[in-house]
């Protein structure tokens, strides 16, 4: 284990991890505000929603796999594999002749980004001792939330005044420095021995999550949940998914080892990871627009609400370390839950007329939440296992969260266009003829400021109450993962023995 010394010499190696996670987390946002340049450009505005889809997908569904392989080739190459690859792909999206090539090589930028999110968390846990290993979660935290301020700005200048290409073409610099400092301050003694790789096992869960992951992103906007398309999707990610099961148990090196799921440490922290993820897609999706069409608040003013969230999660991850030092992992996690739920209390209570300082309290309740729980559960998971184990730990807990995250976009996406197609459905008489028939319409009805005033205020009710059950599942979600934590989760954590083949120069 490197020891902290005067001139520390894991802080180069630790710049290179948060500009590598700087890399995955400006590109889920940076992207957003070019479309409209992108799509008159290339066209294929009905693609547009895969250019987002297909880089998630591709993240997500290779995060454990590159947890295994960097358990069984060291977490440098795949680190080192994972930067380039990201990078050929932000080149090639640049280079893009139309939409569908587009949203190929976005696919090809998921896949190098999920091996920096199943590395980056991992190496940090190598480098650093358990009482240090909050402080350094609390900057990684802290790229996100500074990616959420910084990323659309630079996409938006980039946009409106060179070109949208550049918002790939940003990507290279960093990713030239983080590889530097990689390939000069980070080296493993890695004991080389023969593996038998579960070829079969790694490309069945691919498949199942794949399917899964496609059928939450697609569900309900490409098709009906009812269809076809959807319960083929759904049976053939089951019937994939007990084909790995059965795979990985017969596997002498499972790439997704079944008692990552079977053992109440592991398994529970997942479980709460994963509803973690769930409402922090929730209030990152539906806030902002709440803001500005019921509150009436600028895009900045509404932005900088969702803001505070990512302030002060950073804040709250960097401070578990005096907590799971004294009270213990599961014990600061479920503090975190009680924020958590804290937060969904505010959102409930929130009436159409709110004022600012409420969805502000509720924010940043909610990021102080999400520091207690997500730190002190990967610090904790990492802790009970070797440097042999500590990639597959890792990874699993990533890919819960990002799981979560795309369960939470589709199902609260759902519940809000089944609520806010009832009241429109349901409009008073006065306002029926005037209002929108389809959910698009709404916003763009308030964007527009055309609509009469009549019917803008039934408007502005409508998306409160579809938001509002949003809110509701937040509250309800955070209730679940302090449940889970209570019932499922043990309170001591087993510290396992470590020394690993991790040496700086």
């Amino acid at each position: 284990m490197a020891r902290k010394t005067a001139h520390d010499e894991r802080r180069p190696v630790l710049a290179a991890l948060i500009l590598a996670m700087a890399l995955v987390a400006m590109d889920t946002t940076i992207v957003a505000t070019a479309i409209p340049q992108v799509v008159g450009d290339l066209g294929g505005f009905s693609l547009v929603g895969w250019v987002f889809s297909i880089y998630l997908l591709a993240q997500t569904v290779t995060i454990p796999v590159y947890g295994k392989l960097a358990d069984i080739y060291g977490r440098k190459p795949v680190l080192v594999i994972g930067v380039v690859v990201f990078l050929i792909g932000s080149v090639l999206s640049a280079a893009a002749w139309n939409m569908p090539t587009l949203i190929a090589f976005r696919a090809l930028q998921g896949l190098g980004a999920g091996s920096i999110g199943a590395t980056v968390n991992t190496v940090a846990g190598d480098l650093y001792e358990v009482e240090e290993r909050g402080r350094v979660q609390g900057w990684l935290s802290s790229v996100w939330g500074i990616s959420a301020v910084v990323a659309p700005a630079i996409g938006g200048l980039f946009a409106q005044y060179a070109s949208w290409r550049w918002i790939f073409l940003v990507n290279l610099p960093i990713g030239a420095v983080a590889l530097t400092l990689i390939l000069r301050g980070l080296h493993e003694q890695v004991q080389r021995r023969s593996h038998r790789i579960d070829y079969a096992g790694a490309a069945l869960l691919l498949t199942s999550a794949a399917l899964l992951i496609l059928g939450l992103l697609q569900g309900g906007t490409a098709w009906a949940w009812s269809s076809a398309q959807s319960i083929l999707v759904f049976v053939g990610a089951l019937l994939a998914g007990v084909a790995a099961v059965l795979v990985e148990r017969r596997a002498a090196e499972p790439v997704v080892p079944l008692w990552l799921w079977t053992r109440r440490l592991t398994g529970g922290s997942y479980a709460a990871t994963f509803t973690a993820g769930l409402m922090v897609i929730g209030l990152s999706t539906f806030l902002p627009t709440w803001g500005q069409a019921v509150l009436g608040l600028s895009p900045v003013a509404a932005g900088f609400v969702l803001a505070v969230m990512s302030m002060t999660w950073p804040v709250a991850s960097g401070l578990s370390a005096r907590l799971y030092l004294r009270v213990g992992f599961r014990d600061t996690a479920l503090l975190g839950s009680g924020f958590a739920v804290a937060s969904g209390v505010v959102f409930a209570l929130m009436s159409a007329h709110a004022g600012v300082w409420q969805p502000v309290l509720g924010s940043a309740l909610m990021g102080a939440g999400m520091g207690l729980i997500t730190s002190p559960l990967i610090v904790g998971l990492q802790s009970t296992v070797g440097w042999s184990s500590r990639g597959v730990v890792t990874g699993g807990a990533m890919f819960a969260r990002f799981l979560g995250q795309s369960l939470g976009a589709a199902v609260f996406g759902a519940v809000t266009n089944a609520v806010l197609l009832h009241q429109l459905a349901d409009a008073p008489v006065g306002v029926r003829a005037r209002v929108p028939h389809r959910v698009d319409g709404v916003s763009r009805a308030l964007e527009g400021g055309h609509a009469q005033p009549a019917v803008a205020e039934f408007l502005r009710g409508a998306l409160h109450d579809s938001t509002h059950a949003v809110f509701l599942g937040l509250l309800a979600g955070a209730v679940v993962t302090a449940v889970i934590l209570v019932t499922v989760v043990p309170r001591v954590f087993s510290v396992a023995e470590d020394r690993p083949p991790v040496r700086l120069q």
